[in-house]
């Protein structure tokens, strides 16, 4: 009996490896053979193939794959008519959307995007960059870079530059300045659309996938948090532990102790820890989560 299959596409370069990884923790393991295009996967009813998020969406929407992951900036790049099923932040660095970003020397004049009328851009996302200016009627002449971006202006190839940027570090460390800010952009889950709507089973697969990547990436913010509370200051702990719904609440046996557990943020946990103790709370464990869903 044939078996169902899944093209599903992984992005190679910068968010390989991240990629890799949220699917381990949502339960696929991917292994990456060398220099092969074609991973292998834990999961006869996915291939996959590698291919750079610059291109990804082009394929899936002509239908050499079925899904895949890439950046909203290049769907938007490429013009791709794909449905995007769930955005997926997963930096390792800051976690939130990356910016693209208009940058000039540090001792420029140009303070807005109006003032770069007439001058030379240098980019990798020249289409969108194109219309960006376009749609504000404003003229420049757009410049593909094929990398190393921040040090054209430097080598005098271009006045500024579009380059995408998550805390600025390097584009500041090029004698460089951010003067505007065009779009931010993220991980999108991506479908073709004739799939999407015309292949149940394919779907259900899809959506399943993604309700693990998900729930792992929402663990990937979150800890688990128990402890041993006194009766007498079990009121005033409830009140200021934040979690998902409510928090467990277990007696301890022959005692007036309960074990409270709750689900929080793990940016809460060193304000939260102190308060905890000064209430009472002992034998305090922080543990972390593989899935929230």
């Amino acid at each position: 009996m044939a078996v169902n299959n899944l093209k599903l596409g992984i992005p190679k370069g910068s968010l390989e490896k991240a990629t890799i990884e949220l699917f381990a923790k949502s339960g696929w393991k991917i292994s990456i053979n060398g220099r092969s295009y074609f991973p292998d996967i834990d999961d006869r009813e996915i291939s996959c193939s590698m291919c750079r998020a610059q291109e990804m969406s082009r394929y899936v929407e002509n239908g050499t794959l079925d899904c895949g992951l890439t950046g909203k900036d290049w769907i938007m790049e490429n013009d791709s008519q794909v449905v995007v099923v769930a955005d997926l932040i997963y930096s390792k660095v800051s976690k939130n959307p990356a910016r693209w970003v208009l940058a000039v020397p540090k001792e420029a004049p140009y303070q807005r995007p109006e003032d770069l009328a007439h001058k030379k851009i240098a980019t990798e996302l020249v289409n969108f960059t194109k219309k960006y200016f376009a749609d504000r009627n404003i003229p420049v002449k757009v410049e593909f870079s094929w990398g190393a971006t921040e040090a054209k202006v430097e080598a005098g190839l271009a006045d500024a530059i579009v380059e995408v940027t998550e805390t600025g570090s390097t584009i500041k460390a090029h004698g460089l300045k951010i003067i505007h800010e065009l779009m931010q952009t993220n991980t999108q889950f991506i479908v073709n659309r004739e799939v999407w709507e015309n292949d149940p089973w394919k779907k259900e697969k899809i959506e399943n996938l993604v309700l693990l990547l998900k729930g792992a990436l929402r663990a990937d913010r979150m800890v688990g948090l128990k402890m041993n509370v006194p009766e007498a200051n079990l009121e005033q702990m409830v009140a200021i532990l934040p979690c998902l719904q409510a928090p467990t609440i277990a007696p301890l046996f022959k005692t007036d102790w309960y074990s409270v557990e709750v689900i929080v943020e793990q940016a809460h946990v060193r304000n939260l820890i102190p308060q905890v103790i000064k209430l009472g709370a002992t034998g305090i464990i922080e543990y972390p989560l593989y899935k929230v869903i």
